[in-house]
C-alpha cells in the first residue's frame, strides 16, 4: 500500500483528519512559505498525535544544529531536507540522530526542460554514500522547489524512478490532485506519495472533500 505524507499542516483539526482518513505522515513546512509554522506551534499539535504517524519537519536550513534544535522542539520524528543535496549535512544529522530521526532528501524533476540526467545523479550519489533511504522528487517551476501545484512529466521520470526503487524508498510530489494521484501512482510506482495545495482550500488549510477524494484514489 503507497504511504501518504500530507504535507503544510498548521493545525490539529487538519491534521486529525489526516489521521482518521489513514495518513502515515504529517508535513510542517519551518521553511519560507504560505505555509510556514514554528516549532512552538507544531508542539502542541505534535502532543496530540498517535505515534504511528511520523511527523515531518521541511527544512531549508544548511545548519545542522538549528535543525536538531526544531525537531527537539517540535516532537519530530523526520526531517525533510529542502534546498539541494548536501551529503555533509546529511551526515552531520545522521550523526545527531542516530536511527531515531528518518530523514528524507527532496531532489527536483524540472518542469519543461528536464531530461532526469541530474536528478538520476544525484540518486546515485545517495545511493553511494549510503546515509538515508527515502528521496522526495518534486516539481521545479523557475526557482520555486515546492508548493508550486505543478507536476513534473512522469513518463520522462518513470525510468529514474525504476531504477531507484531497488535501493530507496521514492516519494513523489508536485502536483497531485485526487484527479491524478492514481495516474502518477501508476506510472511511477513510488514507494510514496506527498501532496499540500492538491487538497486545501486555502494555503495551509486543508478541503476536507478534497482530502477524502486524494485518499479514496491513491489507495485504490
Amino acid at each position: 500500500m503507497t504511504w501518504i505524507k500530507i504535507c503544510g499542516n498548521t493545525s490539529l483539526a487538519d491534521a486529525q483528519l489526516s489521521i482518521d482518513l489513514g495518513a502515515d505522515a504529517l508535513g510542517f513546512v519551518f521553511a519560507e512559505s504560505k505555509r510556514r509554522v514554528t516549532p512552538q506551534q507544531v508542539a502542541p499539535i505534535a502532543a496530540h498525535l498517535p505515534d504511528h504517524v511520523e511527523r515531518v519537519g521541511v527544512f531549508y536550513s544548511r545548519d545542522a544544529a538549528e535543525i536538531a534544535t526544531a525537531v527537539q522542539q517540535a516532537h519530530l520524528t523526520a526531517v525533510q531536507l529542502h534546498g539541494g543535496l548536501d551529503l555533509l549535512l546529511i551526515k552531520q544529522l545522521r550523526e545527531r540522530f542516530g536511527s531515531e530521526v528518518r530523514m528524507i532528501q527532496t531532489l527536483h524533476f524540472v518542469v519543461g526542460t528536464d531530461s532526469g540526467e541530474r536528478l538520476q545523479e544525484e540518486i546515485d550519489e545517495i545511493v553511494q554514500a549510503k546515509l538515508l533511504d527515502r528521496v522526495l522528487v518534486d516539481s521545479r517551476v523557475g526557482n520555486a522547489g515546492g508548493g508550486t501545484g505543478v507536476a513534473f512529466d512522469w513518463k520522462a521520470a518513470r525510468s529514474v524512478f525504476q531504477k531507484a526503487s531497488g535501493n530507496l524508498r521514492t516519494i513523489v510530489a508536485g502536483g497531485l490532485r485526487p484527479d491524478n494521484v492514481g495516474e502518477a501512482i501508476r506510472e511511477l510506482e513510488p514507494w510514496g506519495v506527498d501532496v499540500a495545495s492538491g487538497v486545501e482550500a486555502s494555503p495551509g488549510q486543508k478541503d476536507p472533500a478534497k482530502l477524502r477524494a486524494f485518499f479514496e484514489a491513491a489507495r485504490q
